[in-house]
């Protein structure tokens, strides 16, 4: 019997050593799979780069593929510039470092944000989104909710440096459910932009009204009779003239200009306030009925009549963006007098034609505010799915999206989007580049960039933007940020923000009264179940206000 057993038991260990052996022998063989490496990051970047770097070309992997989506004006292209930028950055580091492995970037630009949103969620289950997204923070929430992105809390807990550098408010805008789901790309303001020509035309005195503005002596009224006046003169067309098509992000300021809200931090529910939504609606109808607004607003063209507008000097007023200074100077918006062509305005004309101050207090006793909607790089929940082996690799290639991501926001490279875009930075490295007097002087040059593909992209609007008067601008606008206030991360505020759109609409048209506007709203709410159980009805319909106030 022991002889039986012993015979068994030198049997079992033969087959338990053969399997091993093939097991060595498949693992070994030319092609087979070796098990990676864990790859933990430090927060020492430089370092981080290169352990993935050698994690990659140890998996036998020679080529990593990426994309980034991005959108908005057209100088606002390192959006996705600056992934690629990073990438040509991390393949220097690897290539000092004895690492053979290239990674390559596609690039997608909308002409719409909302555009790559919608783009992305639709193409997400097909294994078709991209990999990195610099878009509004407003979309967050949704995007988090559903599992598309990648929450980014765990991947930089050793980099509270690299955090430190945000500017806090943007930071925090990053932040859903008290994990960080985004990284800051840009951050900007949206001031009222003024016609100086227009001003001097009526013979209002622009002297200190940005001072007066921030101390809450002038108001919406006062704008109002302002405007009103430039248009009795014959100086302007119109009075104020504004974005079209979405209530979001522009016109919400309104509300907060009114002592308004549009979020409950307590109940972590959506605000409608009665009272501040009915008096922007008032204003604006007031500045339509007194032909000092468009009706058809809000159905206007950008490029074809919004924009040629404002800066052939038909408008007294603007409710713009901080990004729009340096637009004005890449398209063809202006009507040359002198030639009859349409070109940029020049640097200096933008200087003379405009002066910019912060969005009015809605009344007597409120404050002035602006809106920032900052943009945020997220990363795709799946980042890598189109590279080889990415079952066993995701985790190398999700850091390796990360590590793009921070190395996108190196403060030239943030300087650089800062200044050709006429967005705020959103780092202080960032904003003391600005500074900087060398690095303003050569950056005609580029002497930074090391992607060819970047430096053709950019080469044209850093040699129209680059200008001492635009950088002076982004300096004279940072203080606005103390003002500034940011929309709500909740998933179910695009839907608000579009019925907001739809109600001014109609104010602005005649088809309602502000009064019957708001109960619209109200009743559209009310109908939709997601939005009756995420927005919080507050306040009541004032009685007796009036626009303009003396």
């Amino acid at each position: 019997m022991g002889r039986a057993v012993s015979k068994v038991a030198v049997a079992v260990a033969i087959v338990v050593i053969v399997a091993a052996v093939g097991a060595a022998l498949y693992l070994t063989r030319p092609g087979a799979p070796e098990e990676v490496a864990k790859v933990e990051l430090t927060g020492n970047l430089e370092q981080d780069i290169i352990n993935v770097g050698k994690a990659l070309q140890a998996a036998g992997i020679s080529e990593v593929r990426y994309s980034v989506w991005s959108g908005g004006d057209p100088n606002s292209v390192m959006r996705v510039y600056g992934i690629v930028e990073a990438a040509a950055r991390i393949m220097k580091i690897w290539g000092e470092n004895g690492i053979n492995v290239r990674i390559s970037v596609d690039t997608n630009y909308y002409q719409k944000p909302d555009a790559v949103y919608q783009d992305f969620v639709s193409k997400w289950a097909l294994n078709q989104a991209p990999d990195i997204m610099a878009n509004g923070y407003v979309y967050i929430a949704s995007l988090a909710d559903e599992g598309y992105i990648l929450d980014l809390t765990p991947y930089l807990s050793k980099y509270q440096d690299f955090l430190s550098d945000f500017y806090a408010p943007v930071l925090e805008a990053m932040k859903y459910n008290g994990k960080l789901y985004g990284i800051p790309q840009d951050t900007e303001a949206r001031p009222i932009y003024i016609s100086k020509e227009a001003a001097a035309c009526a013979g209002i005195d622009l002297d200190d009204l940005a001072g007066k503005v921030k101390a809450g002596q002038f108001t919406w009224s006062d704008l109002f009779n302002m405007a009103k006046q430039a248009k009795e003169a014959g100086c302007v067309e119109w009075g104020l003239i504004h974005r079209k098509g979405s209530a979001h992000p522009d016109l919400i300021q309104f509300i907060y200009a009114f002592g308004g809200s549009l979020y409950d931090e307590d109940t972590g529910k959506l605000v409608l306030d009665k009272e501040a939504v009915y008096k922007w609606f008032t204003v604006e109808r007031a500045f339509a009925d007194a032909g000092l607004l468009p009706h058809d607003m809000m159905s206007w063209d950008w490029g074809k009549q919004i924009h040629p507008t404002v800066v052939n000097g038909d408008a007294f007023a603007f409710i713009g963006g901080v990004w729009h200074w340096t637009e004005w100077q890449t398209k063809a918006y202006y009507h040359d007098p002198q030639t009859g062509e349409d070109r940029g305005l020049r640097p200096e004309e933008v200087e003379a034609k405009f002066y910019y101050t912060l969005f009015p207090a809605g009344e007597p006793g409120k404050q002035p505010v602006t809106l920032s909607q900052p943009f945020a790089w997220v990363i795709n929940s799946k980042a890598g799915y189109q590279n080889p082996d990415y079952d066993r690799l995701k985790d190398i290639y999700q850091k390796l999206a990360v590590l793009l991501v921070i190395k996108a926001s190196d403060p030239d490279i943030i300087a650089i989007h800062s200044i050709i875009s006429s967005h705020l930075p959103v780092t202080k490295a960032g904003a003391e580049l600005l500074q900087d007097q060398g690095f303003v002087n050569d950056l005609p040059n580029l002497p930074t960039i090391r992607s060819d593909e970047v430096r053709n992209a950019i080469s044209d609007i850093v040699e129209r933007t680059a200008n001492p008067i635009n950088i002076e601008f982004l300096m004279n606008t940072t203080y606005m940020l103390e003002y500034t206030h940011f929309t709500p991360k909740h998933p179910q505020y695009p839907k608000l923000a579009d019925l907001f759109a739809d109600a001014i609409d109609k104010v602005l048209r005649g088809t309602m009264t502000p009064e019957e506007a708001v109960d619209y709203l109200v009743s559209k709410i009310n109908a939709d179940p997601d939005l009756k159980g995420a927005v919080e009805v507050v306040g009541e319909v004032p009685t007796g206000w009036q626009f303009p106030q003396s």
